[in-house]
């Protein structure tokens, strides 16, 4: 996957959680199964939102744009999805709303190496 993506260039689940990202803002996404490397909605995850006491809680202005190059935190996102194959996304950290920190369960190899 290119370091150069446009939320055009994605594919609809994939714009879809992108807009889910920039809706809630700041907060979390658990439970998103992952098929094919792509985002699936059904069942659909669990999302908390964090409020900020005296602070803007809106979604981010660029969700109305149709199209805009993005950001190396979506990108890298995406990228760890197809890596991820088939499986479950445990928990995506949401800041600004951008992917912050991923989290995914992995089992170690049988030698005891690194996760697969």
């Amino acid at each position: 996957m290119s370091d150069q993506l446009t939320k055009s260039s994605l594919s609809k689940s994939q714009r879809q959680l992108l807009e889910l990202m920039q809706t809630i803002n700041f907060g979390r996404i658990e439970c998103l199964q992952v098929r094919g490397g792509e985002p699936v909605f059904i069942p659909a995850p669990r999302i908390i939102r964090k409020l900020k006491i005296g602070a803007e809680n809106g979604a981010r202005p660029e969700i109305n744009q149709d199209d805009f190059w993005l950001k190396h935190q979506h990108v890298e996102l995406f990228q760890s999805l197809v890596e991820l194959g088939d499986g479950e996304v445990l928990s995506i950290d949401i800041r600004y709303g951008l992917a912050f920190a991923l989290e995914v369960e992995c089992r170690p190899f049988s030698d005891g190496g690194r996760c697969d």
